[in-house]
């Protein structure tokens, strides 16, 4: 019998906050923008995260106001709700 270890992404509030750190972590360019590729990259290769996880943790974090979409998709910006989690 295998035993499959835990996720630590798969709490999409987990994922979420991961983004959020790797969104702070980067210096944002021209108006505040960060390039969607900037988190996502780390979150899918160093940090071992999914598609699945990084969709939810993304969501969840759009969704409770901590990080703003373009309409196009290609970069985010962290609004002042997520900037004050790391205060």
């Amino acid at each position: 019998m295998k035993f499959v270890a835990a996720r630590p992404f798969a709490d999409p509030e987990a994922a979420a906050h991961k983004l959020l750190k790797l969104a702070n972590a980067f210096e944002p360019v021209q108006d505040g923008r960060i390039y969607i590729e900037k988190i996502n990259w780390p979150f899918l290769t160093e940090h071992k995260g999914s598609v699945t996880e990084y969709s939810a943790g993304l969501k969840l974090a759009i969704e409770r106001g901590w990080l703003w979409m373009h309409e196009s998709g290609t970069y985010v910006k962290l609004t002042e709700a997520g900037a004050g989690l790391f205060a």
